[in-house]
C-alpha cells in the first residue's frame, strides 16, 4: 500500500529513456518516504522487460500482457492504470510528459479524482502547513515547474487526494543503475479483471514513425543561438563552426519562434534538456526556460555583446562580443589546430 509507481513506456520492446530517468528518480524519493519503488508495464510480449527495469531499482513490476495493448491507445491504457490504482493505492504516480503521458496522465487523475502536475523540472519531499485548515502534512511531493512564462518556479503540493500525479520531461532526470544485479518481484496482472471489451473501440490499423534526424540530446558539444544572433544568415556561423568541432546545433525558444532554426533544435523548458560536455551559447540572454534546459551542461561557453546578460552567471567562460566577429575567430582558429 501506498508505494511509488511509474508508469513505463515502450516501444519496440524498449522501455523509454524518460521512464528510466523516472525510476531512477523515484528510488531516490522511495527511500525518502521508506516505500517501495514500482513499475507498471503495459503492451505485448513483454518477456524479459523486467531486465531493463530491475537495475534501476525497482522493486515490483507490473506486466499487462496482451496483444491488443500494443500499440498505446488511450482507453485501454487509461482502464488498467485507473482499476489497479484503486486496488494497490499508490501515494505518488510519475509518468513522462511525452505524447502518451499528455494523453494518459489527465485521464487517469480526473478519473481518480486526484491532482497532476505538468512539465515539472524537479520533485522532492518535503512537509506543508495548511494554516487556513491548521493542518500539518508530512512526505508530500513536492512538484516543482517553472510558471508564467518561467518568471517565477511555483511548487505545488496535492495535500488530500491520492495518488499525487506529476509528469516530467525526457532529460530532466538523470538516469543511473542501481545495480545491475538488483532484483524484485514480478507481478502479471489478470487482464481481463482491468479492462472491458468497449475499451477497445478504437483499433489502430496502421503506424508510421519518424525518428528526428536532429540527435541534440545525445551530443557531447553543442552550439546553441538565441533571437541576439539576428538572423537565419548568421545561424549559418552557428553550423559552420558545429562542423569544425564535431557538434551540434541547439536553438533557444525566442530563436524558433523567429524562424531562425527548425522546432526540432530548441532546448530549454519547453524543448529538450541537455547535459553536453561543452555547451556554447551564442547570443542567448539565458531566460530561465532556457537555462532550465542547458544548467546541467559540464562547461558553459557564452557569447554575447550584453557584459550583463543572466547567462553570464552560470558560465565558465563568458566572451563579450557580437556573434558576427567572435564566431569567424573561433572557426579559423579550431581549423587550423583541430587535427
Amino acid at each position: 500500500m501506498n508505494n511509488l509507481i511509474v508508469y513505463c513506456e515502450i516501444e519496440d520492446g524498449i522501455i523509454a529513456d524518460v521512464s528510466l530517468e523516472l525510476l531512477t528518480k523515484g528510488r531516490t524519493l522511495a527511500n525518502k518516504l521508506n516505500c517501495k519503488l514500482e513499475a507498471l508495464v503495459i503492451g505485448h510480449k513483454l518477456d524479459g522487460i523486467e531486465k531493463q527495469i530491475f537495475p534501476y531499482g525497482a522493486d515490483t513490476i507490473y506486466l499487462a500482457d496482451d496483444k491488443r495493448l500494443y500499440p498505446y491507445t488511450s482507453m485501454p491504457h487509461t482502464s488498467v492504470l485507473v482499476n489497479l490504482f484503486k486496488e494497490i493505492k499508490p501515494q505518488i504516480c510519475l509518468m513522462g510528459a511525452t505524447s502518451i503521458g499528455r494523453d494518459l496522465g489527465p485521464r487517469v487523475s480526473s478519473s481518480l479524482h486526484s491532482g497532476l502536475t505538468a512539465d515539472c523540472t524537479s520533485l522532492e519531499i518535503g512537509s506543508h502547513e495548511d494554516k487556513k485548515e491548521r493542518k500539518n502534512y508530512e512526505n508530500l511531493l513536492y512538484q516543482i515547474r517553472p510558471a508564467f512564462g518561467g518568471n517565477i518556479v511555483a511548487t505545488i503540493v496535492n495535500p488530500e487526494c491520492r495518488p499525487q500525479m506529476a509528469t516530467v520531461r525526457e532529460g530532466v532526470m538523470k538516469k543511473e543503475i542501481v545495480s545491475p544485479s538488483y532484483k524484485g518481484e514480478i507481478i502479471k496482472l489478470d487482464i481481463s479483471k482491468y479492462i472491458s471489451d468497449t475499451d477497445f473501440v478504437v483499433e489502430v490499423i496502421e503506424r508510421q514513425i519518424e525518428k528526428s534526424k536532429v540527435n541534440i540530446k545525445g551530443a557531447p558539444i553543442i552550439v546553441a543561438g538565441g533571437y541576439g544572433v539576428g538572423s537565419k544568415e548568421n545561424f549559418k556561423l552557428l553550423y559552420d563552426l558545429a562542423a569544425t568541432i564535431g557538434g551540434e546545433v541547439g536553438a533557444s525558444r525566442a530563436a524558433v519562434d523567429a524562424g531562425f532554426a527548425e522546432h526540432e533544435r530548441q532546448i530549454g523548458q519547453t524543448g529538450v534538456t541537455v547535459r553536453p560536455k561543452l555547451y556554447i551559447a551564442c547570443g542567448i540572454s539565458g531566460q530561465i526556460q532556457h537555462i532550465a534546459g542547458m544548467q546541467d551542461s559540464s562547461m558553459i561557453i557564452a557569447i554575447n555583446n550584453d557584459p550583463n546578460a543572466p547567462i553570464n552567471t552560470i558560465a565558465d567562460y563568458v566572451i563579450t562580443g557580437t556573434v558576427e566577429d567572435i564566431l569567424p575567430k573561433m572557426i579559423k582558429y579550431y581549423k587550423k589546430n583541430s587535427k
